[in-house]
């Protein structure tokens, strides 16, 4: 029967060591012997989920988790002016990710990444195929270009009263701009009230972009405060500013390296935030990707979108 399961305690927590002055802290639950699995969080910034690692039987999965770099408890901190946040890139990212892999002694792993994370173990998968049994992604969000402009810029044809105030929260040279590097920009002021008023307006906006779907009212982004708030917005637009250093597209055009790894893909109807055309397109050049569209759900989920990620997680447990 798929979880929720109920978990004992970590069985192993760490931190790894970069090398270049970064700290990577890592949990890991269930059955030592079990099939690998890794949890790559949302955000990015977000942190690990509390729950998520309970969709996993820590009977038949050995279960990763852990904080990207200068979020959660991984150090430096990026509430910190002083992260260095020119070392936190995708490909610091995918480096760190493999760095644990071999750390933890993993041939290979299950890759299960939400939302940013998606495009995280997507970005793995695609450069080591090898070292990678399935994926799975709920909520996907396949930054490029097109994707940031849309949640930033296009969606608010949808909610121009709450974009315009986005954008009016911006320095007036800078508004009719690129409004995430502005944002990116005011995140490294050396004044903690203007970043803690950018990152207000950044997480206002965020809230709107749920608003529309039947749990948008569940404050995914509202409970985020203090620290960890200056944290997420910070890494929020210093990636998406960059477009993740991804080409347009890229992501979707390299879905062929991913031949003969099973891939499940739940997106929610109603997810303004990622809409589903792009991962419908990912699925179309993935021969062993399923798309799984919930009618009922959003970028937020629902009922139904967890008990489809439930299936997944749990159909995949003796996969070998």
């Amino acid at each position: 029967m798929a979880g929720p399961y109920e978990l004992d305690g970590a069985c192993g927590t760490g931190y790894l060591d970069t090398g270049d002055g970064n700290q990577i802290y890592y949990e890991v639950y269930g059955n030592p012997d079990g099939k690998p699995a890794v949890i790559v969080h949302g955000g990015p910034g977000a942190g690990m989920p509390r729950g998520t690692k309970r969709l996993f039987d820590p009977q038949r999965y050995r279960i990763i988790q852990f904080d990207q770099r200068n979020c959660g408890r991984s150090t430096p901190h990026a509430s910190d002016p002083a992260a260095d946040m020119s070392r936190n890139t995708t490909e610091h990212l995918v480096a760190d990710l493999d760095r644990l892999r071999t750390h933890l002694g993993v041939e290979r792993w299950l890759m299960f990444g939400g939302s940013w994370g998606a495009t995280l173990v997507l970005a793995y998968a695609q450069r080591h195929p090898e070292r990678v049994s399935e994926l799975i992604m709920p909520s996907a969000m396949l930054v490029g270009p097109s994707t940031v402009d849309w949640l930033y810029r296009d969606l608010g044809r949808v909610f121009p009263e709450a974009w315009d105030r986005f954008r009016l929260a911006v320095p007036e040279p800078e508004r009719d701009g690129d409004l995430v590097l502005a944002y990116s920009r005011l995140m490294e002021d050396p004044d903690p009230e203007v970043r803690s008023a950018a990152a207000s307006e950044w997480l206002r906006w965020e809230e709107t972009a749920i608003s529309l779907e039947p749990n948008g009212g569940s404050g995914l982004y509202s409970t985020i405060v203090g620290d960890a708030q200056i944290a997420f917005v910070r890494i929020c637009a210093h990636i998406f500013g960059h477009r993740g250093w991804l080409a347009e597209g890229q992501l979707i055009r390299d879905a062929g390296r991913l031949a003969g790894i099973p891939g499940v893909v739940i997106q929610g109807r109603h997810d303004l935030s990622c809409p589903v055309q792009p991962v419908w397109e990912l699925a179309q050049n993935w021969p062993d990707a399923r798309l799984v569209v919930i009618e009922d759900a959003g970028h937020t989920g629902s009922p139904t979108f967890k008990a489809a990620l439930a299936q997944a997680v749990d159909e995949f447990a003796d996969r070998r």
